[in-house]
């Protein structure tokens, strides 16, 4: 943890008596792509601790590892920028009771040789790029403790053995591509943390994940999990995380989540939930976080217990709650006890005619109040001039603030960006996408009434004279833009393309929350495509894929290359149209050309200063940050990292940061 740089010696074998090594968390790199410094080690007899973690190796590992000493008992290299497969020799370490290989791009399948190491209690393969099943060799690991596999593409099914893992605390299998999981993982009742998300499950939730009683968190949420949420589940009295956005669970939410007395966070966003808010939910005075939001619920939102401190945002998507009027919800007719059917009817009825009839008023009136409110489109009110469009600051009913886009007729793709943009915004729902609240349309006149964003959009506040982004801040908008891309290109039933990522289409709210705008140009792409092609380039010179501007190829991944440019331009606050970059000089090739010399060289000055105690540690997570956004702009479309991989890495790279700066 300290700025060492240059290449690590391969002299280490030197010191015969060797007992410990760390070299990790510096700027090390080894002067050959065989990383021959771990090849000297194995003269190093008494050898049982190594760390080169967070170094830019940048090469694979050897055979030879399989020399290094017996003794050896923690083997870390992790985010080493390390490529190739795991070598089978590793095996040969048979002392090893712990192995860190996380954060690098290794690649091929999990060696089943692994097996062998029958003193393993912490195997961590998370965040590179294997391939293939898990391997039942791994259920052999009688000791294991802790299997960190996620973030990979492994496939296939998850080994019925791993039921007899009775050591195992914690499992994580989360961001793959595994379809199914064995009944039998449910025989681990000592499992304290269970991560299968962004996979490829289905079926029902097992009335027999009430047997895991001392889990603390578990994750299934970005799966395809469909029936209803078990009654058992509240038989998990310790449970503090439980995450299950974003499936196809239906049927209501179980009074029995209301025993989880430990709760603090709870995710059931996103899908197809009907029925009331339990009202045995206000008894969980430990929750902190709630989110309900994009289901089909109804009737009245508890009041009482955490439910005082809880924002609108946890309910958004859901028609016909009725509540309290900072949950941006309507008033409830009379105040309803969830216990009464009677008064549960006439919510069921009540409340949708007496919403047809504000939403027939409001269609009716629209044109007319977006006229006035904005003083006949007034150039006073104008927040934003956008290429076939301007963006109104406006205020309606009880006080609320919207933004009225208006589209400029006068450009023959106005229509079809605000059908588009119609079209797809009634579809897709996220907290990190722009809300439309209602339109107004009609031959002459086109208009969407959208949530208004008080701090403007990532470009103004970049580069604003008045106010600077902290690194936090920057880290933030960042990951709630990778989340929004996550559900575009992942969380819909088809991946959707937003084709023009780019500061000025990232807003923030009143917290410095980002939203993704302007889905005037977004496409579904159908499952039977890899990419389409569109026949006019109407991306953002400086922030399209090269594929886009050659041949007209959109796909995911080139949205992958524009949010790449955007996580630049974050950090350097120079954008990639500046005058400094001409001919073959582009923003990527600058901060390629020259981050390995110093990140001084190419972040923005406001973001690192050497006076700053914490000054190495920014440092490094700033490099981190460039590191990714390399992986996002790589010229072959196919080799880029995706959406789920992005956010992942962002999280861990802010986490790390938080860890080390805020204690």
């Amino acid at each position: 943890m300290n700025s060492f740089y240059g290449f690590i010696p391969n002299t280490f074998g030197n010191l015969r008596n060797l007992n410990r090594l760390g070299l990790n968390d510096n700027y090390l790199t080894s002067s050959t792509p065989k990383l021959n410094f771990l090849s000297s080690l194995s003269n190093c007899k008494y050898l049982k601790y190594f760390s080169f973690s967070n170094n830019s190796l940048d090469g694979i590992l050897p055979r030879a590892i399989g020399n290094l000493s017996q003794s050896m008992e923690i083997f870390w290299m992790h985010s080493c920028n390390i490529s190739g497969g795991i070598p089978e020799e590793i095996s040969n370490l048979t002392n090893l009771i712990a192995i860190y290989l996380g954060g690098n791009k290794l690649n091929g399948s999990i060696p089943i040789a692994l097996g062998k190491l029958q003193k393993l209690q912490l195997l961590n393969l998370e965040y590179n790029q294997l391939e293939g099943s898990i391997p039942d060799d791994l259920c052999r690991l009688a000791a294991l403790f802790q299997l960190d596999l996620g973030s990979n593409k492994l496939s296939g099914f998850v080994p019925a053995s791993f039921g007899n893992l009775t050591n195992l605390r914690s499992l994580h299998l989360g961001s793959n591509q595994i379809t199914s999981i064995p009944s039998t993982l449910l025989n681990l009742k000592d499992i304290l943390y269970l991560n299968l998300s962004s996979n490829f499950f289905t079926g029902p939730l097992p009335l027999e994940i009430g047997n895991l009683k001392v889990l603390i968190k578990i994750d299934l949420s970005m799966n395809n999990f469909s029936g209803v949420i078990p009654i058992t589940i509240g038989y998990l009295k310790d449970l503090q995380y439980l995450f299950l956005e974003y499936n196809r669970l239906q049927g209501s939410i179980p009074d029995s989540i209301g025993d989880l007395i430990n709760l603090k966070s709870l995710d059931l966003s996103n899908n197809n939930l009907s029925g009331i808010i339990p009202i045995s939910l206000e008894k969980l005075l430990d929750l902190k976080d709630i989110n309900v939001s994009f289901n089909k619920l109804e009737g009245e939102i508890p009041r009482e217990g955490s439910f005082r401190n809880f924002l609108a945002e946890s309910f958004k998507g859901n028609e016909l709650l009725c509540g309290m009027p900072n949950l941006q919800v309507p008033p409830c007719r009379t105040r309803i006890h969830h216990t009464s059917r009677k008064n549960g009817l006439l919510i069921g009825i009540v409340l949708p005619l007496s919403t047809i009839f504000i939403m027939v008023v409001i269609l009716r009136l629209t044109y007319l109040e977006l006229f006035q409110a904005t003083n006949g489109f007034s150039e006073n009110n104008l927040i934003d001039r956008g290429g076939i469009g301007y963006v109104y600051k406006r205020r309606i009913h009880y006080g609320m603030e919207v933004a009225v886009k208006v589209f400029d007729l006068q450009y023959r793709e106005a229509f079809k960006n605000f059908d588009i943009e119609c079209d797809m915004m009634k579809h897709i729902r996220h907290r990190n996408l722009i809300k439309i609240i209602s339109s107004c349309s009609n031959d002459d006149f086109k208009a969407l009434i959208l949530e208004y964003m008080p701090h403007g959009s990532l470009e103004k506040c970049l580069y604003s004279s008045n106010y600077i982004l902290d690194i936090f801040q920057r880290l933030n908008i960042m990951i709630d833009v990778a989340s929004a891309l996550e559900y575009l290109h992942f969380g819909y039933s088809v991946p959707i393309i937003h084709c023009d990522l780019k500061p000025s289409n990232v807003l923030l709210d009143d917290n410095m929350v980002a939203h993704l705008s302007d889905f005037g140009m977004a496409k579904p792409l159908l499952k039977e495509d890899q990419s389409l092609i569109q026949t006019q380039t109407l991306a953002t010179i400086g922030y399209m894929a090269p594929e886009y501007g050659r041949e007209g190829r959109v796909s995911t991944n080139g949205d992958v290359y524009s949010f790449g440019i955007m996580l630049i331009e974050t950090f350097t606050r120079k954008k990639p149209t500046d005058e400094i970059f001409s001919g073959e000089m582009t923003l990527k090739h600058w901060v390629n050309d020259l981050l390995p010399i110093s990140v001084m060289k190419v972040v923005d000055a406001h973001l690192l200063s050497q006076e700053d105690k914490h000054f190495v540690i920014k440092g490094q997570c700033v490099s981190f940050v460039f590191n990714l956004a390399m992986k996002c702009t790589v010229e072959s479309p196919e080799e880029r990292v995706n959406a789920k991989e992005i956010v992942t890495r962002l999280l861990k790279i802010r986490d790390s940061l938080l860890k080390n700066v805020k204690g």
